[in-house]
C-alpha cells in the first residue's frame, strides 16, 4: 500500500504547484492591473440590449430563433464529415440514414425561414 501512494506523490507535488502558481498569478493581477471599469467596458457586449435585473423579462423570440439556427447548422457539419468519410464502409443504409437526417434538418431550416428568423431588422 505504501508503494501505491508514493507513485501518487508526483501528481499530488503537480497539483499543489499548479494550484499556487494560479492564486499566486491571480493575486498579482489583481494587485498589478487596473481595476476602474468605466461606461465602455460596463456595456453590453454582442448580446444586443442593456442587462436586466430580473431574468423572467421577455424579450424576442427570434434569439432563439437563431440559437435553433445555428443547432441545425453545426449538428449538419458534425455529422456529416465524419459520415463522407466513412460512406463506402455504411453502404446504402448508411446513405438513406443520412438523408432522413438531412431531411430533419431541412425541415428545421424551413421552419426558421418561415418564422422569419433570416430576417433581421
Amino acid at each position: 500500500m505504501d508503494i501505491l501512494l508514493r507513485e501518487y506523490l508526483p501528481i499530488l507535488i503537480f497539483l499543489g504547484i499548479a494550484i499556487g502558481l494560479a492564486t499566486v498569478i491571480v493575486i498579482a493581477s489583481l494587485i498589478v492591473a487596473r481595476q476602474r471599469p468605466d461606461s465602455e467596458k460596463l456595456s453590453p457586449y454582442e448580446c444586443g440590449f442593456e442587462p436586466f435585473q430580473d431574468a423572467r423579462n421577455k424579450f424576442d423570440v427570434r434569439f432563439y430563433l437563431v440559437a435553433i439556427l445555428f443547432i441545425i447548422f453545426d449538428l449538419e457539419v458534425a455529422f456529416l464529415f465524419p459520415w463522407a468519410v466513412s460512406l463506402g464502409k455504411l453502404g446504402m443504409f448508411g446513405f438513406w440514414s443520412m438523408i432522413v437526417f438531412l431531411g430533419v434538418l431541412t425541415i428545421g431550416f424551413i421552419y426558421e425561414w418561415r418564422k422569419g428568423a433570416l430576417e433581421w431588422e
